[in-house]
This record gives C-alpha cells, sequence and structure tokens, in this order.
C-alpha cells in the first residue's frame, strides 16, 4: 500500500483539540487520501465516516498548540458487489493506514450502514415489481405515483437467499395525494425482500385482504385547521446574554466544564466532563466523566405478523443516529438565547454534509433548588437552574430527542424524549389483537420497546474507579428492630464475580455507585458519584430469539466493563445483519473492575402499547436517569447561588417578575412575564407557569 508523504496540522483542518468533532476539510482530505491510493471505483460509497479517538494518554496530556494525529475510521462498500472495507486513514500525515476487508459472507455475518441513496433504491426496485404491482391493483389501488415504499433492516434470519447478503424488507404505505400522511394508510400483509446488490425483489409476501384504511390522518395546520387562540405569548429574556461561554467546542457554564463532539453514529457526545469543587480550601476543577453518549438503541417489535416479527430496528448501528440528526430551529426545537454546533459528517459519497444546528446549548429554569424557612426568620429560597445540551434525530417515523442536563448542585441528567408517528398496520375494526391495539377505526400499531444503552465513560476523581450496588434492607421486628420501624440499606462491590451485570429492583430502591478508593471525602467516606435509575422492562423478546442474541445490551439495566478502546458500540460496530455478539460476549472475559478505569453501560426506556391519544402523531414521552455526587463535595455546592428576591425585595412580597391579576372569570392567575432564570425572547405555547410563581418557587 503506497502511503503519501503529505503532512498537515490540525489546525490547517480546522482543529485546535484532539477531541473535536470532525471538520469539512478533514472529510475531503480523507477522501482524497483513498482516491489517490487507488482505493475508490465509480461503485464505491460510504455508509460510515467516524473519527478515531486519539488514546487517553494524548488526550489527557494535551496542552494548547501541541500537535496531534488526527485519524478517520471509513467503511467503504462497493455497490456492484457488496465488498466491504474498514479503512484507517491519518488526514494529519496524508496517509491510508491500514485495510481490512469485513467478511460480511461469513458468520457471524454484518453489514455496513444504510445509505440514503439506498432508500430511493430500494423503493424503486420494488415499485418495478409485477408481483408488488398486481399486489396493490387487487387493493384497488393502481395510481401509485405517490405511494410510500418504507425499506427497513431485515434483521437476522439465516434464511437461504439472504444470508451474507446485503437485503432490505420493505412494507408499503399509500399517499392518496402529494403531502399526505402515508402512515395513516398502511397496506397490511405485503412485504417485499430485496437484494440491493443485485437489484432485484427476492420475494413478494401477500397476506390477508384487511382493506387499506383511508381515513384523514393528517396533522399539519392546513388539515387540522386554525390554531388556537387562548395562549398568551409565554416572552422568556436574558437581557445580559447567558451564563455559559463557548471557546471552540468547550462549554463553562458556573462549576461545570465539558467538551462537546458529535458523530455520524452515536450523534451527541460529550467529552471530558468536570465540576469545580469551591467547598475546599481551594477551588478544583474535578472529574466527573471521561466521555459519555448514548451510542445504540434498539426498537423490538411483539408481533408475529408476517410484516412485523423481524423488526428490531437498530437506530444507531443500523441507519446512523446523528447522520439523521435535525437542523434545530429557534422558538420551536430550543427556547432562550441558543449555542448552536453544527456538524458535518460523509454523505454517501464520501463528502462533507453539514448538518447546520445540529446541537443546542441552553439555559432553562428549573424551579426551587432549596428552600427553608425558620420560624421567626426571613425565608431562604435559591432557584435552580440547569444547562440543556441536546439534539434530535429522525429515523423514519420516529423523532428521537437525547438531552443532557447539568445543574447547579453537581447532578447530571440524561433523558430521552420520543416523538413523532406510531409504526401503523391495518386491521378490521374492533377486533381484538393481543399484540396489536387499535387506535383509530382500521389502524392498528404493535406493543413495542425502545430500549436505549448510554455508555459512562466514568472518572470520579481520576480513572481508578470501582462500582458499588445499594439496595435498602428491612429488618424482621426482633432484638435489633423492637419497635418494627427499623430499616438500613446495604452496599456490595460489583466484581468481575458478578460479570459487571445488574438490574434495577424499585422495591429495594437500588442505585450504583461510582466510587473513587483513592480520594477520601471531609467524613472519610470514598468519594462518589451515584447512577438512579428510572426503569423499565427489559427486552422482553424470548432468550434464545434472533433479537436477544442481536440486543444483549437490552437484556439487563446495567453493565459495567474495564475500559477497551474497542468497546464504543454495545450491539457491534455493524449490527446490521449480524448474528449477534457485544456486551454480552465482553463481560465473560474475566477482567477486574476494581479501582481502575471501567465503563457503565446504562439500559432505560419505554415499553411502549399505543394508545389513541397517539395518533396522528404522538406527544413526547421521556425516559432517562441520573447521576448525581454523593459524598463527592463536602457540603451543598449551591449555597452561595444568589438571592433574586433582593433584586425587588422579600421574596414573593414584591415584584420579582410580575403578577398581573386576570378576570375574576378565568379562575386564575396570568403568566409570568419575566423569568430571573430564563433566556432569549421566544414563545413558548405548552410550558406557562402561573403567576403565583414570582421568581422563588415553581
Amino acid at each position: 500500500m503506497q502511503q503519501t508523504a503529505l503532512t498537515t496540522s490540525p489546525s490547517e483542518l480546522g482543529v485546535t483539540h484532539p477531541l473535536d468533532m470532525l471538520t469539512a476539510a478533514e472529510i475531503s482530505a480523507a477522501r482524497a487520501v483513498l482516491e489517490q491510493a487507488g482505493l475508490l471505483r465509480p461503485s464505491t460509497r460510504f455508509p460510515r465516516v467516524m473519527p478515531v479517538e486519539p488514546p487517553k494518554s494524548v488526550v489527557l496530556a494535551h496542552t494548547d498548540g501541541d500537535d496531534f494525529d488526527r485519524s478517520l475510521d471509513i467503511t467503504l462498500l462497493d455497490t456492484d458487489t457488496a465488498e466491504t472495507r474498514r479503512v484507517l486513514v491519518s488526514v494529519t500525515a496524508g496517509a491510508v493506514l491500514s485495510v481490512e476487508t469485513l467478511r460480511t459472507g461469513e458468520h457471524p455475518y454484518g453489514q455496513a450502514q444504510y445509505m440514503f441513496e439506498e432508500y430511493d433504491r430500494a423503493a424503486e426496485i420494488v415499485m418495478a415489481d409485477p408481483r408488488w404491482q398486481e399486489a396493490m391493483a387487487r387493493r384497488g389501488i393502481e395510481d401509485t405515483t405517490h405511494t410510500f415504499v418504507a425499506p427497513l433492516a431485515p434483521g437476522f434470519f439465516p434464511r437461504e437467499d439472504e444470508t451474507g447478503k446485503r437485503v432490505m424488507r420493505s412494507l408499503t404505505f399509500h399517499r392518496r395525494f402529494e403531502g399526505d400522511n402515508p402512515w395513516g394508510h398502511p397496506v397490511e400483509g405485503l412485504i417485499a425482500h430485496i437484494d440491493l446488490t443485485a437489484g432485484e425483489v427476492v420475494r413478494i409476501e401477500d397476506e390477508g385482504d384487511v382493506p387499506v384504511p383511508m381515513a384523514d390522518a393528517n396533522y399539519t395546520p392546513e388539515h387540522v385547521g386554525p390554531a388556537r387562540t387562548t395562549l398568551k405569548p409565554l416572552d422568556i429574556v436574558q437581557p445580559e446574554g447567558p451564563s455559559f461561554q463557548v471557546d471552540g467546542t468547550h462549554v463553562t457554564w458556573e462549576n461545570w466544564k465539558l467538551r462537546i463532539g458529535f458523530n455520524a453514529q452515536e450523534g451527541l457526545v460529550l467529552n471530558q466532563v468536570t465540576f469545580r469543587d469551591d467547598t475546599g480550601e481551594q477551588p478544583e476543577d474535578r472529574s466527573v466523566l471521561y466521555r459519555g453518549s448514548v451510542p445504540e438503541m434498539v426498537v423490538p417489535y411483539g408481533d408475529t405478523t408476517n410484516t412485523r416479527f423481524w423488526i428490531s430496528y437498530f437506530d444507531a448501528g443500523e441507519y446512523l443516529l446523528g447522520k439523521n440528526a435535525n437542523s434545530l430551529k429557534l422558538g420551536c426545537d430550543c427556547l432562550g438565547v441558543i449555542k448552536y454546533f453544527d456538524a458535518f459528517v460523509a454523505d454517501d459519497e464520501g463528502h462533507p454534509m453539514e448538518i447546520p444546528h445540529a446541537v443546542c446549548v441552553h439555559e432553562e429554569d428549573y424551579g426551587v433548588l432549596w428552600k427553608h424557612t425558620e420560624f421567626g426568620e426571613a425565608p431562604q429560597v435559591r432557584r435552580s437552574r440547569r444547562l440543556v445540551i441536546s439534539y434530535f434525530a429522525t429515523i423514519g417515523n420516529y423523532e428521537y430527542g437525547f438531552f443532557w442536563y447539568f445543574y447547579l448542585d453537581g447532578s447530571i441528567q440524561v433523558e430521552a424524549k420520543a416523538t413523532g408517528i406510531v409504526f401503523a398496520g391495518a386491521c378490521e375494526p374492533g377486533q381484538p389483537n393481543r399484540h396489536s391495539h387499535e387506535i383509530a377505526p382500521g389502524i392498528q400499531a404493535p406493543v413495542h420497546q425502545h430500549i436505549f444503552c448510554a455508555r459512562l465513560d466514568v472518572a470520579v476523581d481520576g480513572m481508578e474507579n470501582s462500582v458499588q450496588e445499594e439496595n435498602l434492607v428491612r429488618i424482621p421486628m426482633g432484638e435489633d428492630n423492637p419497635y418494627g420501624n427499623a430499616f438500613t440499606w446495604s452496599r456490595t462491590d460489583v466484581t468481575r464475580e458478578s460479570e459487571g451485570v445488574r438490574d434495577a429492583n424499585t422495591e429495594t430502591g437500588r442505585k450504583w455507585f461510582v466510587t473513587n478508593p483513592n480520594r477520601r471525602n471531609h467524613v472519610g467516606e470514598p468519594t462518589a458519584y451515584h447512577l438512579i435509575p428510572m426503569p423499565g422492562p427489559r427486552l422482553l423478546a424470548a432468550e434464545g430469539s434472533s433479537v436477544w442474541h442481536r440486543a444483549q445490551f437490552a437484556t439487563h439495566h446495567l453493565w459495567v466493563t474495564p475500559f477497551d478502546e474497542d468497546e464504543r458500540f454495545p450491539a457491534g460496530v455493524y449490527p446490521n445483519q449480524h448474528a449477534g455478539g457485544g456486551l454480552g460476549e465482553w463481560v465473560q472475559q474475566d477482567r477486574p473492575l476494581e479501582n481502575t478505569d471501567v465503563v457503565l453501560w446504562h439500559t432505560f426506556g419505554p415499553t411502549h402499547i399505543p394508545r389513541t391519544e397517539d395518533w396522528p402523531v404522538m406527544p413526547v414521552d421521556y425516559y432517562g436517569f441520573w447521576l448525581k455526587p454523593y459524598g463527592f463535595l463536602d457540603r451543598n455546592p449551591a449555597l452561595d447561588l444568589p438571592d433574586w428576591s433582593t433584586a425587588g425585595g422579600t421574596c414573593c412580597g414584591t415584584e420579582v417578575g410580575h403578577a398581573d391579576p386576570v378576570p375574576a372569570t378565568e379562575g386564575a392567575h396570568a403568566i409570568t412575564g419575566h423569568d430571573h432564570g430564563g433566556v432569549h425572547p421566544g414563545r413558548d405555547h405548552g410550558s406557562a407557569r402561573p403567576a403565583h410563581d414570582c421568581g422563588c418557587e415553581g
């Protein structure tokens, strides 16, 4: 392999730190290196282009002005032959570092991620097939001009005509006219199996005679009618600007410092998260997380029909969450004084593709942080505020928002928001179905799960951490509990003996603690953060099933592994059409978990039995977890927050904000016009607070 002699400094590529996001110049430079090396043909495409993160030692030792390598991890697909290669390219050295041909035709198989152009190609292949045309005509649909063919990842079912091949399955949703909501008109029982490389439909299945629902399912203003006029404007202002500062990808807000990253597969990544401790003799920026992301999610369906039993989407590993990120808009996705981060990913041909405003950063008020009224003394109240870092991705019919919240007391909250349109099928109205709920006349939506997996490369006061589990413990009445009221708690180490695999238990209030055995707080305990789960059901598919093997991360709520730079994606780098692996295999290596560099993998999310209120577009559902300091700090770090009441008088005694009364017939207070924790003028028509929230309590 010939390597070029070109050398380029990171600054020439628009990069100042080893963990910066990919730039357009880097993507273009990598493509040029591949072309010069003779690795590109007319049929070569780029399903996946990712930054190569440097070793931790390089990152932790980096100082401004240092040179460092920038490399890209690139997957190349030959669309004519399906040959798939994984190539590492250094854009600073101008060289191809390695080339690996992936064994996509051998067990455990696996295919590269899907590309945008393949969605259109699959639709063209299906709509040109006479068997599909006949199936549509049998349902009375002759004009398929606007019909939508939904190309979908096929799962892993080793059929002879699919194994080792690049396959999609396509369902059909009819549009009556341009702009019509296709999800409202599912063509039940019809499925096409496509070989993308051969460019042909391998099989058509057409089962059942359920009529295609034709009722209106549109939700845009021209179909819904005039918007309500009863909501009054809610203006949130920060006349002096936001409290956070941004330098490149580095963000500082109050005691928090962190670095924002973004890539095509994971989407938003947060790096080198620290919290400044002002409670000791000297202020100190203390490490909490080296890296945090939500690198995978699986959406398995619980229906047995031919059109749905195989569905188990891996929205990051098969479709690329980051590449499908939205361009966020002020007043819609984000409200306030906003800092947006643009992102660059590679398009299907390896050229840079910009996603403007991919990541949003802003502040928002969060009610009371702490409050106390001592008898005979003035009340003391401090308002909470949080820094919000977020992005949204659209994968087919669903939207997913990923939100990281940072609080003034040292807490971190991670939240996934699910909205969009439920995946619908057609049914005979009024006929019960144990796997699918009728949500509109003739429209059914199958039961399914959304199981997210967060990867938390923790670094509590450094890289040497241990993990403990805490459970509440009942004490039987007797000598140790004479009055029957007593209970206690127990802490146990999560060690290699348990393979680092644990599950939530709401009955015992189970939490997990990341401790640093090498540092003690002022009461002599190891410093720690604890993970507070908000658990939902684990994977409900039967053990031994295809999705069980492929989504083993979803079978438990917590996995703990020692850090390994090659263990980034819990279902593997290429879960598409893969037999399975990932976390379930990694934990079997009998590696030590005590006082070492550990990674927490936390699964969370809903099991969704759709309801009528989810149609035709679903209100947001919220799921997530908390990371909170526990003995990390020697006292409440928010004691020095300003008392906003001093700006206008005693709390709730004068106009700290304002409270204009409304007519008595309306029976409520007016909306508070100003919010001392608030942000840039913008209209929020869904979160008005009553005026008795006078800036002190909420």
